[in-house]
């Protein structure tokens, strides 16, 4: 790390602290040179790698905008899509990988939105899953309420076992 001040090409780190939501690191470093102090911020980058091959830095930003239009007439708060946007990104962050395809992002979009509203998830996987006729949208609607009838028919045997 270059000092800011004078150029001198090492620096001692001093006090290392994690930020609040644990996604980068403040440094504070002092020059050997010039014993001046300076703060450095470092964070573990994430590239996304687009449809046209193009490569650019990931943006929850990018996950709120496209999910709110889907929530569009939800009752879907701002806290909400900000939540489900830090789920995906921990969750793409977990995988490892420091370059995403953008359909590993939406796939990683589906689960959290489906447990959010279901509405806005049948309007997101439409789009995203390309459906392309009424059968696209009854068979994701089938699957949708065979998954509720097994999850209620768990929760009815634990009530029942307890």
């Amino acid at each position: 790390m270059h000092c800011p001040f004078c150029r001198h090409g090492d620096s001692r780190v001093v006090d290392s602290r994690t930020s609040d939501d644990g996604s980068s690191i403040r440094r504070r470093r002092q020059c050997p040179a010039c014993n001046r102090r300076f703060t450095t911020v470092e964070t573990a980058s994430l590239s996304v790698v687009k449809r046209s091959g193009a490569t650019e830095p990931f943006s929850r930003e990018k996950i709120i905008n496209g999910v709110r239009k889907a929530c569009q007439g939800r009752p879907v708060s701002e806290d909400d899509l900000a939540l489900l946007a830090q789920r995906v990104e921990e969750t793409l962050r977990s995988n490892g990988s420091a370059e995403l395809d953008a359909y590993e992002i939406g796939l990683s979009i589906l689960g959290p939105l489906r447990e959010l509203d279901e509405v806005a998830y049948l309007r997101f996987a439409s789009v995203y899953q390309a459906f392309s006729s009424l059968e696209d949208f009854e068979a994701a609607i089938t699957v949708l309420r065979s998954e509720r009838a097994s999850a209620s028919d768990d929760a009815a045997e634990a009530v029942e076992s307890a």
